[in-house]
């Protein structure tokens, strides 16, 4: 379904603002091995979010002659398993359309590409979306062996780690737990909570900087009990660093790292004080694609628009 990710547009004039849209695709589900819907159509600007349900399931980029091997350099969510029992606080992944060429994927768990579970962004017409599921379903397409194994259906669990770290709450300016370990092919599950934060990535030297992922602003209200949440892999044992871009929120210590060599003088507490030390506002331009849209840019439109009216 494709949505505005503000609930309004405002005519100025005879000029029509067009915002980004957030457009959802569900992946899995309770006996369902596919994305739905199975290809999206996205402009310049546009967020597509992948929300992942029961089983354990992947979104990976890989290529129309070969729909079921990862390309190399290109994006993936990991695997993201849920529980039968689980209802609501879907994992989600996203993808920043920064162009309006055809992108493929498929989830690279077991057998599950091969037996049609593929999703095409802007495909150029149905016959090349058709060939794209049928090159899939067809021999001798193959799953991926890159990352982690497939895993048994009797486990239904990975045999990577899932960690969870809430963000805020309600008076609350921190992230807990602020520092842990994680290994390789590990997730970093950020859950938030109250009012509305941020998870950015940084770097120990400027804490209050962006230097890459990004969740964009996630606004909570007080009595909320289904919390969005952001999910960042580990792809190595370097450290990560980031902080909440929200105001002077780093300034003020909310900060988080993984992997900080607490031996070394690039130690947590290190970061931390750097973080308190600084006058960065820390709202700098991402690079990755594969990240939310919606942040400090979104709300500057918005006001100034809303400005705008006033004057009308």
């Amino acid at each position: 379904m494709r949505h505005f990710s503000l609930g309004s547009i405002l005519l100025l004039g005879s000029a029509q603002l067009t915002l980004a849209a957030i457009i959802e695709v569900v992946v899995g589900g309770p006996g369902v091995l596919k994305f739905n819907p199975p290809s999206v159509n996205a402009v310049l600007g546009d967020t597509v979010r992948f929300i992942f349900q029961q089983k354990n399931h992947t979104v990976t980029q890989s290529t129309l002659a070969n729909p079921c091997s990862p390309l190399t350099g290109g994006f993936d969510s990991k695997f993201m398993p849920v529980g039968d029992a689980q209802k609501t606080a879907f994992p989600t992944a996203e993808l920043n359309v920064t162009k309006t060429t055809p992108i493929w994927a498929y989830c690279r768990q077991g057998t599950h590409c091969n037996s049609g579970m593929v999703f095409a962004l802007n495909p150029s017409n149905a016959s090349q979306l058709a060939a794209f599921q049928s090159a899939a379903t067809s021999p001798p397409s193959v799953s991926s062996t890159s990352g982690p194994a497939p895993i048994p259906t009797s486990s239904g669990v990975p045999s990577s780690t899932d960690h969870k770290i809430i963000v805020g709450g309600t008076g609350v300016l921190a992230f807990n737990p602020p520092n842990i370990t994680a290994q390789v092919g590990d997730t970093l599950t950020f859950v938030f909570h109250q009012k509305n934060h941020t998870v950015t990535a940084s770097t120990f030297d400027q804490p209050c900087t962006e230097a890459g992922f990004d969740s964009g602003f996630q606004p909570v209200a007080d009595g909320t009990t289904n919390f969005p949440t952001y999910v960042v892999q580990v792809n190595d044992t370097k450290p990560i660093w980031a902080f909440c871009r929200q105001g002077n929120h780093c300034s003020q210590g909310m900060v988080f790292a993984a992997n900080a060599v607490e031996s070394s003088p690039k130690n947590f507490a290190a970061f931390q004080d750097n973080a308190k030390g600084s006058s960065a506002s820390g709202y700098g331009t991402p690079s990755s694609a594969w990240r939310p849209t919606v942040g400090s840019s979104d709300v500057a439109v918005v006001l100034c628009l809303f400005a705008a009216a006033l004057l009308l």
